[in-house]
């Protein structure tokens, strides 16, 4: 039932990626060629990458007060600690052993490949391969705070 749902979420967000215009070409060219992390997060768009947390969203929300699911809630995870964002969701010993931060260059692995940032970890997910993709989806983390 999980994989089905995932599936599903994989099919919703490659829907809705097609939704709107995200200037995606121009922004690749703004970044440059083999563009840094740090050149696609210059040109990353959160409204983009609210409309891509879609595939996210199965398991997480992202808003101010949302209850935790399949995975915490994220609001507000820019830059804290580690499986700290929710006092009521059930981390994995991995998780509360890794002692990192969610700050860009974290998000940005942890959303190509879960299992390789934290061997361990229940998240299933297979990861984000665009890193555009994944700089938008931080842009939009990072701008769901207080």
């Amino acid at each position: 039932m999980r994989r089905f749902a995932m599936t599903m979420a994989l099919i919703l967000v490659l829907a809705v990626a097609g939704c709107g215009d995200d200037r995606r070409a121009e922004r690749l060219a703004a970044a440059g060629p083999n563009p840094s992390l740090d050149a696609l997060l210059n040109v990353a768009d959160a409204d983009a990458g609210a409309r891509k947390f879609a595939v996210c969203a199965g398991c997480h929300k992202a808003t101010k007060g949302s209850p935790d699911m399949g995975g915490p809630n994220l609001y507000g995870v820019y830059g804290r600690p580690m499986a700290q964002q929710s006092a009521r969701y059930s981390y994995t010993a991995a998780l509360l052993d890794a002692r990192g931060r969610w700050d860009a260059r974290t998000l940005d692995a942890w959303m190509a490949h879960p299992q390789r940032v934290v061997p361990g970890t229940k998240m299933i997910y297979p990861g984000v391969s665009d890193p555009l993709d994944r700089a938008d989806i931080i842009a939009f983390l990072k701008r769901q705070a207080d």
